[in-house]
Formats: structure tokens, C-alpha cells, sequence
């Protein structure tokens, strides 16, 4: 009878259980609650969705809190973030879980994304691959990508001009592999490669043509969600023959849950001033032996007392100085505006954003505008979400008037402002003509007035560009995918010039138009494997596909020469038959690439990878080469904890790699063979004639083997760090156009030759010297350092000097056992007999001048010795400050603007001190015989600069003006306020970000009187040791808005 009373009270009991549970279980609740970390930060962006339906999902706030509606009360949540270990909780009917995520060790190498847009654990890797986030990229507000990773990536030297908002920059990662080629790393965006142009296409010491820019400039940075630098021939070797410079890899935004509406606007507002200007003496005024003179070019005359004189108009006026660069650059002002929208809705991604950019130069004239638009969707398909389809269009439209015009030419404003006398006033020509219409100007020579340029010597460009890809890939099985992928890159440069009549350029004006189109496309396929633990404890990866690439480029411009009718802008007006150019060019590239990769319990990896390219641009016996790498990489820390055996508590992470491989570098088209070029006499005559290379068909591509070896440590949980790598490559088989005798009927011919070798270190050193507690204070630092040496090993059989570019008695060259890119110029004339008791001594004439060697001799390198970064990160309660300080040490440039300025007068130095006192040279001359005496002639000051800036050839004595281009900076200040989620709470905001930012601060040490070592002449080609009176460089003010809705 107890036993059946017993069994009653238990059926009972799991009724009211059962009963229960299925009441919960029908139960929809609100949980919400708060995500932080080990140390009690709350985590910002962690992804909280319910198991088994990540359609209902959320992620933390600023404040790391989260809330999701209608959850099953008998439901888990899975809560995730980077580099933490996943915990999935039981609901059980609350509504407040609270979660605490802690560090996973076994997670502490991030994902990140490699070669052929595949994204692995960056553990697993064997070379150096650095990643950027999307917002490191976007804070600094650059107008050019390509200058926002100045300092943030060890070995990156950006090399910039100062040629307005629409200027060119250089990328060159570990030094220079070409003496042809650009040097420049290849973009890839989203697995499409970009056509990265850079610079002017004509780089002419006297008449450059404009510097249009470069080809990454035309990316938003609003857009990237990151950004991957693959510096060694190991982690670009899939790339083959387009990968000898390193490679950069770009990931746009594809869109991803977001709470609310998921559209973010954003609003800046930027002011542009001069940073830095030569430096100019303002105590000496027009004329010439201290005599004034209202004609004169130059800055020689009497010392400035306030005393009466007649001006260049024939109005009396008090002797005055002026500076004129600061009266005549404007405040420039960008307006940056863009809209996005991103968000995750069941298995579908989308992201699409549209940017405008109105930037107004503080170079009088000259603007850059420039919009953006950009669509991304990636959807999963199918009841099991095996396929994958992922597409992008974007479309970029660009237009800038009037880049500034340099070279040593009347046009460059820049030049005519820093030559112009001191005691002129430049704002008298802000009237820039006439009552006849002519340009006013006070007639010292055939100078352009600046403002009459800004009006009436006008330039205009416009570029419309897409970039688009489509992919489709299969999930055969969790182990197994396939992959097609097509995208382009196409654009349009149409371009217009207009030179009005009236001025020494023209008397009744020019025009000019062209158009040249740009179009590269590529179709590739992939199958990846990849499977852990297939044979015990080895897993192993595997990749296999091909590419097809195809580039096509034509152009068209015409000139009208001189016009007829004055100021009508026609092709047909001109006095002569309009001049017409046309281009074409074409070239193929197909390929067949894997990679094989072995990995012992996930802490021992061993990879190969080849790549075989057949290029149309070399003869079919030479167009088939194949590229291999080995890469290892042994991670000490997962082996001790798998092994029960780490007591290093100290030790958070360690691993050591090394790599080789071999890549290379492609010929241009249409470099095989000679041909015949069709063309006109000034009669109207057909004329045929060949160029002045004598091509080589056999030539081959260049090679470049690599060897590269680094380690990476962090300590004390994760609080520091040290990423160091050492590396070697050697550039072989340079493509190069020897020297012949113009007898022979060329200049030179195309040959394999010469051995460039790189060799030097990378240090990253990452540190949490305070670590935030509660949203408290937090300082961190990042260092990036790096040193290489860029020698020239060898040339051709006899050759020893390769010339990169230069003018006149100054070269940048390339000389065996020397370093890439020598700065060679004249010297000062010294007692050369180490016998003399005179031996080193200066020799002077008889009249006390100094004399010059016109002999060419090395006075520097344009090669910097190290890169330094420095970046400091302070966060405090949704307070964000940052700085970064980077620094080039070592190498040299030679400054055309300080020499021009000392030949006219206007040169700081010219009168040191305010003053121009006679000098005794010290020096010796000759007795005739052999022998020297000691000088005692004293000069003036105009006779000693008028001297040593002419003599030898157009530059002067090269030693003169060489200078050491080292200096540091205050690159860039960052400062936001992120408004606390709980003020936002009943407004429409889902987040309010307030920010200001400042590029280019602070010039903090440079040695160059003034001019910036960044105004490089010319991006477009390898000889950027030298300046050539450039615009001065600025620094950018900006303010941000950013609302998420």
C-alpha cells in the first residue's frame, strides 16, 4: 500500500514538472543584459544569437550591452567575439544574462586574409603578413588611401608630392627590386586586381605634364573593412609575375548585423593650411649689387629701412618685405559627406554607401571632387546554405581643375612666388589684365603672374572608373569548396586644356583635349580542401586554380598649336593642322596556381605553393615561368600547452616561421620586336621610322628570390608584444634598356641583366602599458621599425652605372656596389695631391670665387636608412585620443627650390642674420706653378651664391644644395567622443560619434631650409631623390559627425 501511495506522489509530481517545462518552453521573453571581457571591459561588438536560429542575433553596444526580443524562454544564447572563447547559456526562463568571455589561447592569431582573398588563421603562416583595420584607415580622413599608411606598416615607405588634393603618392615596400618597373606593390580589391597608375606620364625637368594622381587614391576608405600588406615574395607568390613588389589586399564592407535601421551617415568638414614653406630672407629688396632696381628679377638690392622707391607702376611706396606665399595660398576647405546602409537580414549581406568629397586647395584654383558609390550582397542558397554568391559594383567619378603645373618653367606659380623679389607685393597682380586684356605683370622677364595662371592657364581631368566582381562558391562538404570569380577594372580619363592669349606664353592662346581608356579584366576558379587532424594529428590544406587576366588600354589627344582666332578653344582653330596622338596597347596573362599546406596538431606547418604564368608580352620559347615558395611556421606556445608541459605564465604566445620563394616581375607590351612608327613631315609627307630601342626577343621576365625569417612573441597576457623579421631578396634578370652608340641607329637596346639585392629588419613591438578596467583609463602603443639596405650587386659584363632620371650635371643612378638610387653632382674644386700641404683645401680663383669639378661624383642617396612609427592610443570612458609619429632617418635629396632661391636673393641663407656682409672664402689658389696660397680676396654675398648656383651646369655645384632628407613628424591626431548608449536609449540613434583629426601636424625636425623632403619632383618614377620648386606641403584640420540610425 506505501509503495502504490509513492508511485501516485511521483506521477503527480512529474506532471506539475512536465506541465512546467512545457509553459516555459511556449514562454517568448526580452533578455538583455551585459557583455565584458576577463578584465571587467565591456565588450563592444560581440555577437549574441539564439542556437539553432541565427536569424534572431544581436551585437554589444558601445557599452557592451545587448537585448533581444521574443526568445524562446527555453532557449540558449551563443555569445562570440574575436579572440575569446565562445560560451552558449541556457535562458531558462531569464531575462537578465549578464556574460563574461575570456581570452582564447588558442585563438590569439587572428583571421586574416592572404593571397587569393583566402582567409586563414594567422598563425598558420610562415612569412609576414600585416593586417589594418578598416577604421584605422578612415580616422586619419585622407583624401589618398595611399597616405593613410604612412608610419602604420613596417617597411612602407610612402613616398607623397605636394601636388594639391588630387597629388600622386608611391608605395615601396623593402626597398626597390626594378630599375625599370614602377616598384609598386600590386592593389587587389576583393580579390580583383586594380591598376595603381601613379604620377605624371611625362616627367620632363623642364615641362612635366600634371601629376594625375594614383590609382589607390580612388578608393574610400569609408568602405574597407581591411586591409592586408603581403611584403615578402612568400606571402605574394600566388601573384607570379605581378607580385615582385609585394602586395596589397583590400576587403570592402559586405555587411553585417547591425541594431536599428543599420544606416550610418557621417558629415566632415576639413581646413587646409601651408605646414611648411622655404625659408626666405625679408631683409634685402629688389635689384641687384645693393642697388635698387624696380625691373629686376632678383633680391639683391638695398637693405630694407623703410625708405621711399619707385614701384614697377611708377607709384612711390615705402620699401617694404612681403611674404608672398602666405598672401597668395588660400585656406583650403574639404567637405566630406557620405551615407551607408549594412545589414544582415536572415542569410542575406548587404552594404552600400554613397561618399562625396569637395576638396578646395589652398593652391588659389585648384579643386578635387569626387564620388563614390559602392553595392555589395552576399547571400547563402539552398536548404543546406552550401552556395554562396557574392557580388559588388563600384563607381567612382572624379574631376579636378587646375593640378598645379611644375618644372622649371614659366608656369609654375610656385616657382615665380619663391623667386619673386621680397619687397614686392604680390597681391598688386590680383587683377591679373590690362584695359587691352593682357596679363599684368611688372616685366622682369617672361614670368607668368600667378593670378593670371589661376584664371587663364587652365587644366581640367575627369575620370569615371568601376570596379566590380562577381563570385559563386559551393560547400561540396565541410572539408571541401569550389569557387568561380570574375570582376574589372575600368576607366576613363578625359582630360582638356586651355591656355588663354595675352601672357609670354601665348599671344593668342592653345588648347589641347585627349581621352584613354583603361580596362583590365579577370576570370579565375579555385578548389580549396582543407581538413584537421586527417591522419592522426596532421591536417593539411590544399588549393588549386587558375587565372585568366587580360588588360587593354588606347588613348587619343590632340593639340591645336597656336590659335587663329584668339581665346576660341577648337581643335580646327589653329594657325597649323591640329597635332593628333593615338595609342593602344594589349597584353595577356594565364595562369595556373596551388598551394599544399601540412599542419602536426595545429602547432607545426609546413606549406608550398607554385604558380606558373604564360605572359603574352614575351616570346613563346620565354612567356611560360614558374614561381615556388616553402613556408614553415612552428608555434611553440600551442605545442607546450598541447604537450601539458607550458609553465610559463608569462609567455602568452610564441612562434617562429621562415620562407622562400621566387617571384618576378613581367615585361610591358610590345617590347619584342621592332617595328616601324607611321607619321607626317611638316609637308604632309608619310614618314616611317623605327624607335630608338633595339628590342630583343629573347629576353625573359625578371626573377626575385626572397628569404625571410621572424618570430612573434607576447607576453603577460598579451599586455606586449614583438613581431621581428629579418629578410633577403635578390632581383635578377633586370629588364634593362643598355646604352649604345648612337651611330648604330638606336639609344639602346633591351637586355636581361644586373643582380638588386634588399636586405634589412622589421620590428613590430605592440604594448598595453595600462590596461582599462571598467571602461577606465587605457594606453596603448604600437612601434613599427624598419631598416633595409638597397644595394646594386651587379650590372652588365663592363656596365657599373645605370641612370634612373636627372637632369643636366645632377643623375640618380644605379652603381655596382653602391645603393639604388646614388644622387651624382659636381663638387667643389679641392687640392687633390695628398702630398700638398693644401690636400681637401677649397681652390679658388684669383678673385676669390669658388670653382667647381664638373666631374660627376656620388653627394647622397635617395635610399632612407629606417622607417620609424610610433602610435599612442588613450581611451577613457567613450573618450578616444591617438597620435602617431613617424620619422625617415638617413638618405639624401637635392633641392632645386633652395638652389633657385640662392641664385635670386631670396633664400634665407642668403643673408644670415638679416645681414649681407663680404666673406673671405676659406680656401687656397693657384700660384701657376703648382703651387697654392692662401686666399685673401674677400666677395660679396651676391657673388658667392651667384657663383656656386650656376657654375658647373644648370644646378650649380651639386654639393651645395644636397641635403639630408631625415625628419620626423606629428603625422597624425586623432580625438572622438562616443555618447553613452544610455543617452541614446529613446532616441533614434543607435550611435553619435563626435571627431576631430589633423594630418601632417607638426614638422617636428627637417634639414632643408624650409622645403619639405615629401615634395618629391616626380612619384612617377624611380629617381625621387630630388625636388623641384614644388608647392608647400599642408596640414589638414578636420572635423566628424558620425550618426548610426
Amino acid at each position: 500500500m506505501e509503495k502504490k501511495k509513492n508511485n501516485w506522489f511521483k506521477g503527480i509530481l512529474m506532471s506539475v514538472l512536465y506541465l512546467t517545462a512545457f509553459s516555459i518552453s511556449a514562454q517568448t521573453l526580452n533578455v538583455s543584459g551585459t557583455v565584458s571581457d576577463d578584465t571587467g571591459a565591456e565588450v563592444i561588438g560581440a555577437t549574441v544569437i539564439v542556437v539553432g536560429d541565427p536569424s534572431k542575433g544581436t551585437v554589444t553596444d558601445i557599452d557592451g550591452n545587448y537585448t533581444l526580443n521574443n526568445v524562446p524562454a527555453n532557449a540558449s544564447l551563443q555569445f562570440s567575439f574575436v579572440g575569446m572563447v565562445n560560451q552558449v547559456i541556457p535562458v531558462n526562463g531569464r531575462t537578465t544574462i549578464n556574460v563574461v568571455l575570456v581570452t582564447d589561447t588558442e585563438m590569439l592569431d587572428e583571421v586574416v586574409v592572404t593571397a587569393l582573398g583566402i582567409s586563414r588563421e594567422k598563425k598558420t603562416l610562415g612569412y609576414s603578413l600585416q593586417e589594418l583595420k578598416g577604421d584605422m584607415l578612415l580616422e586619419t580622413r585622407e583624401n589618398n588611401l595611399a597616405n593613410a599608411l604612412s608610419g602604420k606598416v613596417t617597411g612602407l615607405q610612402v613616398i607623397r608630392s605636394s601636388n594639391g588634393p588630387a597629388g600622386s603618392s608611391k608605395l615601396v615596400l623593402r626597398g626597390y627590386s626594378s630599375l625599370t618597373g614602377d616598384n609598386q606593390p600590386l592593389i587587389v580589391v576583393d580579390g580583383i586586381p586594380v591598376e595603381n597608375f601613379t604620377g605624371s606620364s611625362n616627367n620632363d625637368y623642364w615641362n612635366p605634364s600634371t601629376d594625375m594622381g594614383n590609382g589607390l587614391g580612388d578608393i574610400n576608405p569609408e568602405d574597407i573593412e581591411s586591409m592586408s600588406v603581403l611584403k615578402g615574395a612568400s606571402a605574394a607568390a600566388l601573384y607570379g609575375s605581378r607580385a615582385g613588389n609585394g602586395v596589397i589586399l583590400i576587403t570592402t564592407k559586405s555587411g553585417t548585423k547591425r541594431e536599428g535601421l543599420g544606416i550610418t551617415v557621417s558629415s566632415s568638414v576639413g581646413f587646409e593650411q601651408i605646414l611648411t614653406s622655404p625659408e626666405m630672407q625679408n631683409t634685402f629688396g629688389q635689384g641687384a649689387d645693393g642697388i635698387f632696381d624696380n625691373r629686376s628679377n632678383y633680391s639683391w638690392g638695398p637693405k630694407i629701412t623703410g625708405q621711399n622707391v619707385t614701384k614697377w607702376d611708377g607709384s612711390s611706396s615705402t620699401l617694404q618685405a612681403f611674404n608672398n606665399v602666405d598672401n597668395f595660398f588660400n585656406t583650403g576647405v574639404n567637405l566630406n559627406n557620405n551615407i551607408s546602409f549594412q545589414q544582415q537580414i536572415n542569410n542575406i549581406s548587404i552594404y552600400t554607401s554613397l561618399t562625396r568629397t569637395d576638396d578646395k586647395s589652398m593652391i588659389p584654383g585648384s579643386d578635387l571632387s569626387r564620388t563614390n558609390l559602392m553595392t555589395r550582397s552576399l547571400a547563402k542558397l539552398g536548404n543546406s546554405q552550401k552556395w554562396t554568391i557574392d557580388t559588388k559594383v563600384q563607381y567612382i567619378q572624379a574631376k579636378a581643375n587646375n593640378r598645379p603645373l611644375s618644372g622649371h618653367n614659366n608656369s609654375n606659380s610656385f616657382r615665380t612666388m619663391y623667386l619673386l623679389p621680397v619687397s614686392m607685393d604680390i597681391r598688386d597682380f590680383s587683377n591679373p589684365l590690362n584695359e587691352f586684356g593682357s596679363m599684368v605683370w611688372y616685366g622682369g622677364g617672361q614670368q607668368v603672374n600667378p593670378y593670371w595662371s589661376e584664371l587663364y592657364n587652365l587644366n581640367s581631368d575627369s575620370r569615371d572608373r568601376f570596379i566590380f566582381h562577381g563570385s559563386l562558391r559551393y560547400d561540396i562538404t565541410d572539408w571541401l569548396r569550389a569557387e568561380v570569380k570574375g570582376g574589372a577594372d575600368m576607366y576613363t580619363n578625359s582630360t582638356e586644356t586651355k591656355l588663354y592669349g595675352g601672357s609670354p606664353l601665348s599671344n593668342t592662346g592653345r588648347y589641347s583635349m585627349g581621352k584613354n581608356t583603361f580596362i583590365e579584366t579577370n576570370y579565375s576558379s579555385m578548389i580549396v580542401a582543407q581538413k584537421d587532424n586527417l591522419f592522426g594529428k596532421i591536417g593539411g590544406m590544399a588549393t588549386l586554380g587558375g587565372n585568366l587576366m587580360k588588360q587593354e588600354a588606347s588613348g587619343i589627344s590632340g593639340s591645336s598649336g597656336e590659335l587663329e582666332v584668339p581665346n576660341l578653344f577648337s581643335l580646327n582653330n589653329g594657325q597649323n593642322n591640329p597635332s593628333v596622338g593615338e595609342s593602344y596597347s594589349s597584353k595577356k596573362i594565364n595562369s595556373v596556381y596551388g598551394m599544399l599546406q601540412l599542419n602536426y596538431d595545429g602547432y607545426l606547418f609546413l606549406e608550398g605553393t607554385f604558380r606558373n604564368d604564360w605572359s603574352s608580352s614575351l616570346s613563346p620559347e620565354n612567356r611560360s615561368f614558374f614561381y615556388p615558395s616553402v613556408n614553415t611556421s612552428w608555434v611553440i606556445t600551442d605545442m607546450l600547452n598541447k604537450m601539458g608541459t607550458s609553465n610559463l605564465r608569462w609567455l602568452s604566445y610564441g612562434k617562429v616561421r621562415a620562407s622562400y620563394a621566387m617571384v618576378g616581375n613581367d615585361l610591358p607590351p610590345y617590347q619584342l620586336y621592332n617595328t616601324y612608327s607611321i607619321g607626317k613631315d611638316p609637308l604632309g609627307n608619310t614618314t616611317a621610322g623605327l624607335g630608338s630601342t633595339l628590342y630583343d626577343s629573347s629576353v625573359k621576365s625578371e626573377l626575385i628570390k626572397s628569404v625571410e625569417l621572424g618570430a612573434d612573441f607576447r607576453f603577460f597576457n598579451n599586455r606586449l608584444g614583438f613581431d621581428f623579421t629579418w629578410y633577403k631578396s635578390n632581383a635578377t634578370r633586370q629588364l634593362i634598356n643598355l646604352p649604345m652608340d648612337p651611330l648604330s641607329g638606336f639609344t639602346s637596346k633591351k637586355i636581361n641583366a644586373g643582380n638588386i639585392q634588399n636586405k634589412g629588419i622589421e620590428l613590430m613591438v605592440n604594448g598595453t602599458i595600462i590596461e582599462p578596467v571598467n571602461q577606465g583609463f587605457g594606453w596603448d602603443v604600437q612601434l613599427n621599425y624598419s631598416k633595409n639596405k638597397n644595394t646594386i650587386e651587379e650590372l652588365y659584363e663592363d656596365v657599373d652605372i645605370y641612370a634612373l632620371g636627372g637632369f643636366d650635371n645632377l643623375q640618380i643612378l644605379a652603381n655596382v656596389g653602391g645603393e639604388y638610387g646614388e644622387i651624382w653632382g659636381t663638387t667643389f674644386s679641392r687640392v687633390e695631391d695628398e702630398s700638398s700641404p693644401y690636400y681637401g683645401r677649397k681652390i679658388l680663383t684669383a678673385d676669390g670665387l669658388p670653382t667647381g669639378n664638373t666631374e660627376k661624383k656620388k653627394i647622397g642617396s635617395q635610399v632612407p636608412d629606417a622607417l620609424l612609427g610610433i602610435t599612442n592610443t588613450f581611451n577613457y570612458r567613450g573618450f578616444a585620443l591617438s597620435f602617431l609619429v613617424d620619422g625617415r632617418f638617413g638618405g639624401q635629396m637635392f633641392s632645386t627650390t633652395n638652389q633657385a632661391m640662392q641664385f635670386a636673393g631670396t633664400a634665407a641663407v642668403t643673408a644670415p642674420g638679416g645681414e649681407r656682409t663680404d666673406m673671405v672664402l676659406d680656401g687656397v689658389v693657384p700660384t701657376g706653378d703648382g703651387g697654392y696660397v692662401e686666399n685673401t680676396k674677400s666677395i660679396t654675398a651676391q657673388q658667392y651664391w651667384n657663383t656656386v648656383t650656376s657654375i658647373t651646369g644648370n644646378l650649380g655645384i651639386g654639393e651645395v644644395n644636397i641635403y639630408d632628407a631625415t625628419n620626423i613628424r606629428l603625422r597624425t591626431l586623432q580625438l572622438s567622443y562616443n555618447l553613452p548608449s544610455k543617452i541614446l536609449a529613446n532616441t533614434a540613434f543607435q550611435r553619435v560619434r563626435l571627431g576631430f583629426s589633423a594630418n601632417n601636424l607638426w614638422l617636428i625636425s627637417s634639414h632643408m631650409n624650409g622645403v619639405d623632403p615629401e615634395s618629391t619632383f616626380a612619384t612617377g618614377t624611380n629617381a625621387v631623390g630630388f625636388e623641384n620648386t614644388a608647392p608647400p606641403t599642408a596640414r589638414t584640420y578636420l572635423f566628424n559627425v558620425t550618426l548610426a540610425f
